[in-house]
């Protein structure tokens, strides 16, 4: 679909007009031996012929970032003429096999909505196997800025915004069903220590029964993130403004899915040692939770009684269930076939683990 953006670049490249190296902060690199593939080289010297005051724009300084699990990542800088600040972009590689886990498609489609909509990064180019975007001037927050209450508040009232965002396709829960298609890629993926330490064969009529309990005629549906961990939240310094990033697994849900999914993350450091661990004791307590729920249902302008607040966190607190085997499940799929350095694995059994441990309570 076409985006509201005069900078967008067409995704059709002639390779013919690339050179065999590029400039690199001033270096020769060889187009073959760089992460970045050879189209993506040629959409970012276009897109910066748009802009006069980049001198060179072959002359691009190009920085893998950390912390994406699901693509690479990169800050590409061209200097600028007459002392004026770097101009930035960034370039995001689509991950292999992960069709594994969603529809690139519809990936795309989300990202491209939500930057017409001015929800997020605007996309400035596409190529076959990636895009560009804009550089946000906002800092990712870290696991620390979850429990700051005046920031965790403004996630509450943005991430109400996000769920009343009208997006095409119908509007009805998705998780179950993709709980079910996680189900089978992982059986089929999976070894088969796997299916017996993690109890697989026996999932599906898990998913089924947690299904049965939690689904109700009166729950509110939204358009969820389904992935509120700190790393695909961005906050601005100036003004304090909220915006979510990485939509790969938003759909609609319901929207006490997503606020438990975002607890479940406050237990997470992925730029620790040990970026797999979780820490419980960073679970949000009874009090917190009423907080975020708070700000998040009076971000409409209406009042709320502590019986609306308490309900929600009820609500909340039994989804978790679903954030914790939707987790488990992506844990053992990843772990079957992603490079990244990270313990996929014992990331999955720690999610099933809590999951065995609380459902005997909710």
């Amino acid at each position: 679909m076409a985006v509201a953006n005069s900078l967008m670049v067409s995704m059709q490249c002639d390779n013919s007009d690339l050179p065999s190296t590029v400039k690199a902060g001033n270096k020769a690199v060889e187009i073959s031996n760089h992460q970045i593939p050879r189209e993506a080289y040629g959409v970012l010297h276009r897109l910066a012929g748009r802009w006069p005051d980049i001198p060179d724009g072959q002359d691009l300084t190009i920085t893998r970032m950390k912390g994406a699990m699901t693509n690479q990542v990169y800050e590409c800088l061209w200097k600028r003429g007459q002392g004026k600040r770097p101009r930035k972009v960034l370039v995001r590689i689509y991950g292999e096999n992960n069709d594994f886990l969603f529809k690139r498609e519809d990936e795309i489609l989300t990202f491209e909505l939500m930057s017409k909509h001015r929800q997020g990064p605007l996309l400035l180019a596409r190529f076959p196997n990636g895009r560009v975007e804009e550089f946000l001037k906002a800092r990712t927050l870290s696991a620390a800025d979850l429990r700051d209450p005046e920031i965790s508040v403004s996630i509450a009232v943005k991430l109400r915004e996000f769920h009343q965002l009208s997006m095409p396709g119908p509007q009805e829960p998705k998780i179950w069903q993709r709980l079910r298609d996680w189900l089978a890629k992982a059986l089929e993926v999976g070894r088969r220590e796997h299916n017996e330490e993690f109890q697989l064969n026996n999932l599906g009529h898990e998913i089924s029964e947690l299904e049965r309990k939690l689904s109700k005629s009166d729950q509110v549906l939204g358009f969820c993130h389904n992935d509120l961990q700190y790393g695909n939240i961005m906050m601005n310094e100036d003004d304090g403004s909220i915006t979510l990033i990485d939509y790969e697994y938003a759909t609609y849900n319901p929207i006490a899915f997503d606020i438990a999914n975002h607890f479940c993350e406050m237990t997470a450091n992925y730029h620790s040692e040990t970026p797999h661990l979780l820490d419980q004791s960073k679970y949000p307590d009874f009090e917190e939770q009423c907080r975020f729920i708070e700000a998040y249902l009076q971000s409409s302008g209406e009042s709320v009684s502590q019986f609306q607040v308490e309900t929600l966190v009820r609500e909340t607190d039994a989804y978790s269930l679903a954030s914790h085997l939707h987790w488990g499940l992506w844990g053992i799929i990843s772990a079957s076939f992603s490079e990244i350095d990270f313990d996929f694995e014992d990331y999955a059994r720690q999610r099933f683990q809590q999951y065995h441990e609380k459902k005997s309570f909710v």
